[in-house]
Order: structure tokens, then sequence, then C-alpha cells
């Protein structure tokens, strides 16, 4: 599939790029980027790769797949832009501003009958990937209660889109880690059944808010409970998985993103590998964790399988909805 990437800014650089590259049955074709270092960067890296400079000289490559990695604001309407023209997208987070406009550009993919995936990678974090395995071999039992955390301690504010106070840029921690917590939390649990929420901004002069907290009940009573935090200057654990017969508990990050930064690449030795001292802990035990394996989702591309449905992404942003509805009223949001 003859690729164009649009977007160089460290999503395009990292998370995608590299691995378009390294996945058989995709070829990055062509790179759309506007800024002079950035087309450098990309022309020394990839140099069989074309330089455009606009998503309008996209429409005349012959291309079979575009992938979206522009500033949040632009995901939909050049997702839709794209879909128009009768190509394949993939879109990264957040799919769209709203449930209503997921909705719309899911129904045009349908109707023209081709590929639409949000790219949602968190899935193929090494952690979660364990989390998945134990509650498939139903390691704890019946699990009642699902903890994930996204936390960070960045209490000087940066000068950016994804800080900015216009609700247009699409700039809140709910949207950016939020995004990824509500879309792991559906894919183990389901669409919740009620969403209840606190929003809040709560560094000096930030304009975006930057702590939150959701509380999602699922279908069976399993309840969710996801923190995202610019200002943890204590981070609690990755992940708290509660069951009937054990429990899961996992400090850190996955790797693969710090190694994406470093300028390594899915075919590198030991991709996606923690080490065990990384391991979480089964019953208070040390626990493998899972081969991080972001590489997957290009696979499922180039096969012809959304690795992610787009229902997904417009369950995910009806739980952003309801959640900013909660945090109004202060009371639980039912879906």
């Amino acid at each position: 599939m003859r690729t164009a990437l649009v977007g160089y800014g460290l999503g395009g650089a990292a998370f995608h790029a590299p691995f378009i590259e390294a996945t058989e049955g995709l070829e990055l074709s062509a790179v759309v980027t506007a800024n002079p270092k950035r087309q450098a960067e990309v022309a020394a890296r990839y140099p069989s790769a074309s330089l455009l400079s606009s998503l309008d000289e996209v429409w005349s490559g012959n291309f079979d797949l575009v992938v979206i990695t522009t500033p949040n604001r632009f995901h939909a309407t050049h997702a839709r832009q794209v879909l128009e023209h009768g190509l394949n997208v993939v879109v990264d987070k957040p799919f769209a501003g709203s449930a209503a406009e997921a909705r719309a550009l899911a129904s045009i993919a349908y109707s023209k009958g081709l590929m639409l995936s949000p790219f949602h990678n968190r899935r193929w974090d090494g952690d979660f990937l364990t989390v998945q395995k134990l509650l498939s071999e139903k390691a704890l039992g019946t699990v009642h209660k699902f903890e994930s955390r996204f936390e960070r301690y960045r209490p000087e504010i940066k000068s950016s889109w994804k800080e900015s106070g216009d609700p247009a840029d699409l700039g809140s921690i709910l949207f950016d880690l939020g995004t990824h917590l509500v879309d792991q939390s559906v894919a183990l649990f389901g669409r919740p059944t009620t969403v209840y929420a606190e929003v809040k901004t709560v560094r000096p002069g930030a304009k975006a808010d930057d702590d939150v907290f959701l509380s999602l009940t699922h279908e069976g009573g399993v309840r969710s409970h996801l923190w995202m935090s610019a200002l943890a200057a204590d981070l609690g654990p990755r992940f708290r998985v509660l069951g009937h017969d054990a429990a899961y508990v996992k400090y850190g990050m996955d790797p693969q993103e710090d190694r994406l930064k470093n300028g390594d690449t899915p075919a590198g030795p030991g991709w996606g590998e923690e080490p065990e001292e990384s391991w979480g802990k089964l019953a208070n035990k040390p626990y493998r964790t899972e081969p991080g394996a972001y590489q997957n989702f290009y696979a499922s591309v180039a096969a012809g399988k959304p690795p992610v449905s787009p229902q997904d992404a417009v369950t995910g942003l009806e739980v952003i909805e309801a959640a900013k509805h909660s945090t109004t009223t202060g009371d639980a949001v039912r879906l």
C-alpha cells in the first residue's frame, strides 16, 4: 500500500513513520510537511519518500493509504477529505472533536467501502497486553475494579496548542492522555453504562484541563477508575486490577515510546521487551510483562483488517462528552 504520512511532528516521526517503513505490505511513499527542518529530517532518514507541502498534493499521488497525524483540531477535517477522495485512512487520536463528527466519518467510510481506523496504539503496550492475558486466563478471578493511570509531573506550562484554552484545539489532557485510558478500558470491558468525572485545571496559569479523574461503570459491574494528570508529584501505579482471587499491580510506562524517541526502530533487538526489574506483580509475585508490539497495528492495516473499529472511537468520544457534562453537574451521566 503506497502510504502518505500527513504531519511529521513527534507523532509522525516516532509513532508512524518507523512502523510504516518496517511493515511488509506498506511503503512510506510520501511525507506531507511544510516545515523546512522537518523536510530535511525526512530526506535524511527516508530518502525514497517524496516530500509534499500540503494535503492537496496527495490527491494526485496514486496513494492507497493516508495517515493523519496533524494537530488535533484538524484530524476530523483532514480524515473527511481523505475519505471523500476515496482513500483509506488512519487517524491519530483524538479521532475527532465530537462523537457526532466520528459517526459521520464512519458513515462515509462504510458507504465507500474504505478502511478507517483510529490510531489507538496503546492497545499494544506490553503492560496492557499483560492485563488482557490475565483477564483471558481468569488469573484474577472475577474482576471488580480496574485502575489505570497516565500521570506526569510537568509544573511548567508549555506554549503549545496541546495546552491551549481554545476548545477547538482539543488540547485538554482529557483528549490527550484520557483518550488512551478510555480506549483501553472500553477494549477490556466494553461500552460503559455510566460516567462520573472530575475535570480540573490545577497548575497556575494553565488554560487547558490538566488533572482528571473518571469513574466508568460497565455492564456486569466492573468499575474503571482512570486518572490523568500533569501535576502528579508522586506517580501512582500504571495499572491496579483487583479480582476476587488476586490482584495485578504494575508501575512504570511501556518502554516503546522512549525507544522511539531515541531513534530506535521496531526492527531492533529486543523490541518491546521490559527488564525484569520493571515487571508488575501478580498476587504480590513478579510477573513477566508481555512484549509491547506497536508494529502489530500497521501489520493489521497491511493485511486489510482495521486494527481498531471507528465505533470504539465513537464510544470513547461519547465518554469524554459525558465526562464534561458530569463535571459540570457533579452527577454521574448515563450513556
